[in-house]
């Protein structure tokens, strides 16, 4: 661990952290950090930091001995007493300041413990983080991103992705269920980047990202058309038939129908393995002829001339 750092204060996380909190913070830095996806030369020397902090805060028993005895704690032998070891090491800090040991000088009398014995040698020799070895550092998760149709994201389909990493190419092949939405991210236990020593590789997470469609909108589940009406059958009400990804449905145009209402058909929208599935609105869209003929002129001069509608006037 780097000089006067602390495993805490590394992986970010307070000192009553859940294991929870411990394991959500390592995975988010091994994320950054990871030397399979960040380069920069120092983020080698960061991750291992990282790793440490974690491989000692990860098992209850080492962080109960890193609670207790700090950054030494490798080097405490198993039968010291906490508090013991707290009291020695405050009177060796007095000591000190003095410019030498005193009798008592720990609390308690020179007789009662001799501190060479206690820390067994420790200050003569203490071995570093090189001799203790990092140990099995697991896989970093990493993320793709995935871009589906729409109609893809409705049916569910399979694709072959192909991956890079470490100067070799991989491809694997992915179930994509039906339903998923943008943004929404697959896993795929196992496959993300490699452990060292024997350690669990970490997990892809595939990021889905719909792409845009000419004729479809999506909000979360819900898919939304333009439903396209001539004059009459907004004013007199019509049936239509709508393209949807799941087939065509049947659409039913109430008389008096503005452009902008949306009609909506219930669970006609992107399916949902869990729940609810969404629902597909069909917004209207009154068009009129770039062109009329003679008969078509002569009656829209009739319906103006009959009509008492104002679409400007206030209800």
């Amino acid at each position: 661990m780097a000089t006067g750092r602390d495993f805490y204060e590394i992986l970010g996380v307070p000192r009553n952290a859940s294991q929870e909190e411990i394991q959500r913070a390592y995975r988010k830095l091994a994320r950054s950090y990871h030397p399979d996806v960040n380069h920069d030369p120092a983020a080698e020397d960061r991750f291992k930091d990282i790793s440490e902090a974690y491989n000692v805060l990860s098992d209850p028993q080492t962080r109960r001995r890193y609670d207790a005895f700090g950054p030494d704690f490798r080097q405490v032998p198993e039968d010291v007493d906490p508090e013991t070891w707290r009291r020695s090491q405050a009177g060796a800090g007095a000591g000190s300041a003095r410019g030498g040991r005193e009798a008592g000088g720990f609390g308690f009398s020179s007789g009662d413990i001799d501190l060479e014995d206690l820390l067994g040698g420790f200050f003569g020799g203490r071995t570093g983080r090189a001799g203790q070895g990092w140990g099995p550092i697991s896989g970093a998760d990493q993320e793709a991103e995935l871009e589906l149709t729409v109609e893809e994201a409705y049916h569910g389909t399979r694709r072959t992705i192909t991956l890079t990493g470490d100067g070799s190419r991989r491809a694997l092949d992915v179930n994509v269920p039906a339903g998923v939405t943008n943004g929404q991210r697959i896993r795929l236990a196992g496959q993300g980047g490699r452990g060292s020593n024997g350690a669990a590789s970490g997990d892809l997470y595939l990021v889905v990202r719909i792409a845009p469609h000419p004729r479809y909108r999506l909000d979360g589940r819900d898919l939304h058309v333009d439903l396209l009406l001539a004059p009459w059958e907004a004013a007199l009400g019509t049936s239509v038939a709508v393209d949807t990804p799941g087939g065509e449905a049947k659409v039913k145009v109430p008389g008096g129908t503005s452009s902008g209402r949306r009609l909506r058909l219930r669970g006609r929208g992107l399916p949902n393995p869990r729940g609810k599935p969404g629902d597909l609105y069909a917004e209207a869209k009154i068009m009129v002829p770039p062109r009329l003929s003679r008969a078509e002129r002569r009656l829209f001069e009739q319906l103006a001339a009959e009509s008492s509608f104002d679409p400007r006037s206030r209800p």
